[in-house]
């Protein structure tokens, strides 16, 4: 069970997709005017491949440079959580850059680190876009483990004109120490702290981080960036008050934005709003023509759009009700909220024989059964369709098929393949 642990941190369900099937396509169009998807491969400083694209108008306009956002994704996302920022952003002549970190979808690597490591890989991405002359002003997007990302880069590069902070955590150690509260977790304190320094030791040797670095009520008081912080009311992964902290202390020009949903819920049309008029007074992009300008209000409304923040939440719980069976002897687990399907999730801990004296011997590994449950939080284009148990290769089910079919008929509306 701790290793399970250990693997929902640095070691998350990956996705595995086809780029012309997930992303938008090659060229489409939004309101009569034409769109592009440039993909290109970016190599880190520890030397990943890393998969992004960019989403530009076509043709890009001659001797005027765009502004660019880039999108960061979850622990468990991909570029393709990016696609609702396109759609928005784009008819404001901001383009879109995206990625899949190292360790996430098709890029290179086999750890994800909330965010410590993802920070060197933003520092690459945005060297390749500040060559570029035809980009001027760049902002950073961020949801969950790339809101963190998002937040630990602008600390060091202050010429970031504006940051999108949504659920971001403001310490690793307190969230997870948490989060045996919320799941009433049954389970002494010490135990728990035990357990968990026994995985910070496993987490430094295998994926080079330590998640006592991973506080942003550190580098908040340190940050001017103009940020637009948002939270869903009803998060019970990382809950509100997690940005509440990082707001309190945080030095540049603020605002916060609080709505109804959960972790992994689509944020509704008023903070889409919000976001496209942030970024609009921070990035100063070039006016748009009266002719297509009067068109943009339906490509707002994005109806029913889910986006994956990432953060599974439905693996977490069966973690720590495994951690219940072990403090507690017991049986039984309560049911979890649907999970990611886990298309690559490889140990972590099996090769470490030499950590394994160090393991307490109450806290010996235990699997649990599987959520059977289908899971429909982020897109095929728009959200992700990934409807299967938690590291099953099984196929989606009829039911989370057609959902998905239904939701790509919906933003289809919104934006039209050449």
């Amino acid at each position: 069970m701790i290793d399970q642990f250990i693997n929902f941190v640095i070691r998350p369900p990956r996705v595995e997709y086809n780029p012309d099937q997930y992303l938008w396509e090659k060229e489409f169009t939004v309101g009569g005017r034409t769109y592009q998807r440039q993909d290109m491969e970016l190599r880190n400083g520890r030397g990943h491949a890393l998969q992004c694209s960019h989403y530009v108008p076509s043709p890009f306009p001659e001797d005027t440079p765009l502004p660019c956002v880039i999108y960061c994704h979850g622990n468990s996302g991909c570029r393709a959580d990016a696609n609702e920022a396109a759609v928005i952003l784009l008819p404001s002549n901001i383009t879109v850059f995206t990625l899949d970190f190292s360790g996430s979808g098709l890029s290179d690597g086999d750890y994800v680190s909330l965010g410590w490591h993802e920070k060197e890989d933003l520092k690459i991405v945005v060297s390749y876009l500040r060559s570029n002359k035809q980009i001027s002003h760049i902002g950073l997007w961020g949801r969950s483990m790339g809101a963190v990302t998002s937040l630990l880069f602008g600390a060091e590069d202050p010429s970031i004109a504006g940051l999108v902070l949504d659920s971001a955590f403001s310490n690793l150690f307190d969230l997870m120490m948490e989060l045996v509260d919320v799941y009433k977790i049954r389970l002494p304190k010490f135990t728990v702290k035990v357990a968990v320094q026994y995985m910070r030791r496993v987490i430094q040797k295998k994926a080079k981080f330590d998640i006592m670095d991973l506080n942003c009520l550190q580098v908040a008081p340190k940050t001017f960036i103009p940020a637009l912080f948002g939270h869903a009311e009803g998060d019970k992964f990382i809950q509100p008050h997690h940005s509440d902290l990082i707001f309190k202390l945080y030095l540049g020009d603020k605002n916060i934005i609080k709505f109804d949903g959960d972790h992994n819920s689509s944020r509704p049309q008023f903070y889409y709003d919000s976001v496209s008029i942030f970024f609009y007074n921070v990035l100063h992009p070039p006016e748009v023509s009266s002719s297509y300008s009067s068109k943009l209000e339906k490509y707002y409304d994005l109806g029913d759009l889910k986006v994956g923040a990432g953060m599974d939440e439905g693996l977490l719980y069966e973690i720590i009700a495994g951690l219940r069976t072990v403090g507690a002897d017991a049986a039984s687990s309560s049911s979890a909220p649907p999970s990611i399907t886990n298309t690559k999730c490889d140990s972590v801990i099996d090769e470490d024989s030499a950590l394994n004296d160090d393991e307490p011997s109450q806290l010996q590994d235990k699997l649990i059964g599987q959520n059977e449950d289908c899971s429909y939080t982020s897109s095929n284009r728009e959200s992700w369709g990934r409807c299967s148990s938690l590291g099953s290769e099984d196929e989606p089910s009829a039911d989370c098929m057609a959902a998905n079919e239904n939701h790509q008929m919906r933003l289809g509306l919104h934006a039209t393949p050449l």
